[in-house]
């Protein structure tokens, strides 16, 4: 498993997300579980959900006999918006349907853009499964429909049924969506849309587990659905470094596929970093990397792990399955983070930030990146919006 700023073999096999539900996409409405504003964001909620997971239920209960957390008596939809050092982002929470499998890419309801590991989705599974809840929902992105996006306007202009900043600093607020007429509103206008995940892929692909084993209550999976073109999140970029790669084996690699440049420092390295090109570094030498725009329109990330990194593998002679002198590939959010510690032992591949037509255009050829490849932001804070589901269903 991997944090945020996680490592990996290079060599370690990658399996794709699972199959899609059909269209139309559906979002169920649910009991709202929702921490007390002091535990949103608080490092107990952290803790309260940790091993060992079968005592979450427990913890929670407890939680919610002291008015720590609050359970919703009737189903709703959700409208969550929070704002972030000044960006704000609304979005629809509910249930979403996965009891049906799309057969083509047309057909699909939701596409993933990333790349997965199995295990991590089944460790995710099992967790999930003990806890006995869904504890943050995926983020999905689409071009919302005039209706919806009028919808949510609408209602943002009421008063709202929470409202609370948070511990870390986030300001939320919410509201119940329960009207017959609302709830058919949205229905209709997310019957033609086609939902992105943006945060979530591992989750994801544990619910589709969970609903394949056909255990009670999960037949859903919470998810935040984010209108792009109206309350947008912000992609960034998410660097690697490679441990223990000559800086000459990186630039050897990428000549065979793309064009070179050596530069004298880091602004002029930086300054030749765009859509087409990557900058790579051992903190002492600094390389530009460009590739040509060819008819597939690959992404230079696509160029990285498709072209770059299987032949410093093979250049080591690691095979798929790896052992304990193989490379490492680390990822790391900003540059600094990314550049710390080189020290002419390891190479930062400093990567441009992804363009959202990018990676729309690329799933919508069938094809998806490599794993983190993106990093929507910001993300809602753990605990606002959570969906209990008891082993006896829900």
């Amino acid at each position: 498993m991997h944090t945020r700023d996680g490592d990996t073999e290079l060599s370690q096999e990658l399996e794709s997300v699972p199959p899609s539900p059909a269209r139309p996409a559906r979002l169920h409405p649910f009991r709202g579980l929702r921490l007390a504003p002091a535990k949103v964001a608080d490092p107990s909620a952290a803790r309260a959900l940790a091993r060992p997971y079968r005592e979450v239920a427990r913890r929670l209960a407890s939680w919610q006999s002291e008015g720590l957390m609050e359970l919703d008596d009737v189903p709703a939809l959700y409208l969550h918006e929070y704002t972030v050092h000044g960006i704000t982002i609304r979005g629809l929470v509910g249930a979403l349907d996965l009891s049906t499998r799309a057969t083509t890419l047309e057909d699909s309801a939701v596409l993933p853009h990333e790349d997965i590991h199995s295990a991590q989705a089944g460790d995710l599974a099992s967790r999930m499964y003990e806890m006995g809840l869904d504890p943050a929902p995926i983020l999905l992105v689409h071009r919302g429909p005039t209706q919806i996006r009028t919808l949510i306007r609408d209602t943002a202009a009421t008063l709202p049924d929470h409202e609370f900043r948070d511990g870390a600093g986030q300001e939320h607020r919410v509201w119940r969506l329960r009207d017959a007429r609302q709830l058919e509103t949205i229905a209709h206008g997310l019957a033609d849309s086609t939902l992105l995940i943006a945060d979530g892929h591992h989750r994801y692909a544990a619910y589709l587990e969970l609903q394949e084993a056909r255990y009670p209550g999960w037949d859903r999976g919470l998810a935040m659905v984010v209108d792009q073109e109206d309350t947008p999140l912000f992609l960034g970029a998410i660097h690697r470094v490679l441990h223990q790669v000559p800086l000459d084996a990186v630039a050897q690699a990428a000549a065979a596929t793309g064009r070179v440049t050596r530069n004298g420092d880091r602004m002029s390295a930086l300054a030749k970093l765009g859509p087409r090109s990557v900058v790579a570094t051992d903190g002492e030498s600094w390389l530009s990397i460009e590739w040509s725009v060819d008819s597939e329109q690959l992404s230079p990330l696509e160029h990285l792990h498709g072209d770059v990194l299987p032949r410093l593998r093979s250049r080591a002679g690691h095979g798929a399955s790896g052992d304990a002198s193989s490379p490492r590939l680390s990822y790391h959010h900003s540059v600094d983070s990314a550049l710390e510690g080189l020290h002419g032992k390891h190479v930062a591949v400093l990567l441009p930030a992804p363009d959202f037509e990018l990676v729309n255009r690329t799933v919508q050829r069938g094809r998806l990146l490599p794993e983190k490849a993106t990093s929507f932001q910001p993300k809602p804070s753990l605990g606002v919006i959570m969906r209990p589901v008891p082993h006896t269903g829900a």
